[in-house]
């Protein structure tokens, strides 16, 4: 286990010495580039901007999230919607979705950094990411998603070699708001990786609404180690006595330490019944919910 107030010394040490120059961060709002942003500002001050980059992926309300715990640190939001979207018509590899989505990041960051004068990136990987992408399991929009060239003199990671508990023990230290040191993962690539194939407006729209139901039910009295809603694909129901072909969402709900491992989690049956028919009700276009049984390995958490 990682000696925190160590490891917080340390890094900001390594960060003055690897960054000679202005540099931005990608901030997501997630526990992982949040811990990055305050150890890279205690580091080089107001030589930091952070950038958030509205994918269009994101979960419901996320970007009025992240303005708001934000604002303090001349946090610069981007709205990137188009050129995500852009980059993922037509993908239905999860592959080559995560690296069409780790692309798309990069030459935001890009020109931002172009128009600020900054030549370092600094962001959030942390040691599982590096672990999958390196070991083939799946490329990490941070990791193996990105492009070989890019118009970066360095990238930045402070906690590249931390496991997710470990991160979290970090926020704490640096006093972080229990929103951001508990805060549920949420991956780079957002919505795009629990929809299955190609990622479109109208299937975004309805996993972002499933999601939501699935977080407001299951969050607070739960407190699942990470919990969403999937888009798998089209299946038959009936809804007003009328036969439909409507979207088939999945729901999983997992308990785990660090990520690598995970187990589904034995949620009651009349709770999943609410989340089912909430979800059915709520968002016409869907005929069916699953709840997902399988714990990581065999699968991953994720759907892609």
């Amino acid at each position: 286990m990682v000696k925190v107030d160590k490891f917080i010394q340390d890094s900001i040490q390594k960060i003055k010495k690897d960054i000679k120059g202005r540099a931005i961060i990608a901030l997501s709002g997630g526990v992982d580039s949040s811990v990055c942003a305050v150890l890279a500002h205690r580091a080089i001050g107001d030589l930091l901007t952070p950038i958030y980059i509205d994918t269009g992926l994101m979960r419901k309300g996320e970007t009025e999230i992240i303005k708001k715990i934000f604002s303090d640190m001349n946090l610069q939001v981007v709205d990137g919607k188009e050129n995500f979207l852009k980059a993922l018509k037509g993908q239905t590899d999860p592959e080559k979705k995560r690296k069409a989505v780790g692309e798309a990041f990069i030459r935001e960051f890009e020109r931002e950094a172009r128009l600020l004068g900054a030549k370092y990136l600094i962001q959030g990987t942390i040691y599982p990411d590096r672990i999958e992408s390196e070991g083939g399991i799946k490329s990490h929009h941070n990791v193996g998603g990105l492009p070989s060239v890019m118009d970066f003199e360095s990238i930045v990671e402070p906690i590249a070699d931390l496991y997710k508990d470990e991160v979290r023990e970090v926020a704490r230290a640096l006093g972080l708001p229990h929103e951001i040191s508990d805060r549920m993962p949420f991956p780079g690539p957002g919505l795009s990786v629990r929809i299955i194939g190609e990622v479109t407006e109208e299937k975004l729209d309805v996993v972002r609404k499933a999601n939501a139901i699935v977080e407001e039910e299951l969050l607070e009295q739960f407190k699942p180690w990470q919990t969403f809603a999937a888009l798998l694909e089209k299946g038959t129901g009936v809804k007003g006595d009328v036969r439909v072909h409507g979207w088939i969402i999945a729901v999983r709900a997992v308990q785990s330490r660090d990520g690598m491992t995970a187990d589904a989690m034995e949620l009651p049956w009349d709770v999943l019944q609410k989340i089912q028919s909430r979800i059915t009700s709520e968002i016409p276009t869907v005929s069916r919910v699953l709840y997902d049984l399988t714990p990581k390995p065999p699968a991953t958490i994720e759907f892609e």
